[in-house]
């Protein structure tokens, strides 16, 4: 796509048009509550409606969801991750804090190589969304099962009002 006049490309110039808020969740669900992610998002999806934002189950891809991150400012990302705290606990981490928790030395989530290195990309390409978020939720099984560990399928409707509340909040600012 050619640049437009104010040497803008097409893809920018898209995004400040129509940039849905992307709410995506990382995870594997055949791994218990790696999973919580995943299910989090068809969970908000179900809620909220297929309009209210772009639902992405990004599982445990990593740069092929950089055209996702592109077409946006506001991105919710949710995944199980260590907050080294007791399982089903929940923590959201904005902007800054969300950067911050990622460079921590030790690896907090399955999933923290692959979301560091697509927000750096973004960084790159000059289209990190100004509205970012990461909402943790500490699993307390990683382990061949279907099913959410008790803790954490009991922390997915706090999980969500927060998911929700950070989205309404977003639409405002």
């Amino acid at each position: 796509m050619r640049p437009g006049p104010s040497g803008a490309s097409a893809a920018a110039r898209i995004r400040l048009v129509t940039a849905p808020t992307l709410v995506l969740g990382f995870g594997n669900v055949l791994l218990s509550d790696d999973g919580a992610g995943v299910q989090l998002v068809e969970r908000l999806r179900s809620e909220l409606g297929c309009d209210a934002a772009e639902f992405v189950d990004g599982g445990t891809l990593s740069f092929s969801l950089l055209s996702y991150v592109e077409a946006t400012d506001s991105m919710l990302v949710i995944d199980a991750a260590d907050l080294n705290s007791t399982p089903g606990t929940i923590d959201l981490f904005e902007g800054a804090a969300m950067d911050e928790f990622l460079k921590t030395s030790r690896r907090r989530t399955v999933h923290e190589v692959g979301l560091i290195d697509l927000l750096d990309m973004a960084r790159l390409q000059d289209c990190l969304p100004s509205q970012r978020a990461l909402l943790c939720i500490q699993p307390g099984r990683i382990d061949w099962c279907e099913t959410l560990s008790a803790p954490v399928a009991g922390a997915l409707p706090e999980a969500a009002r927060l998911a929700r509340t950070t989205l309404q909040r977003w639409q405002f600012t």
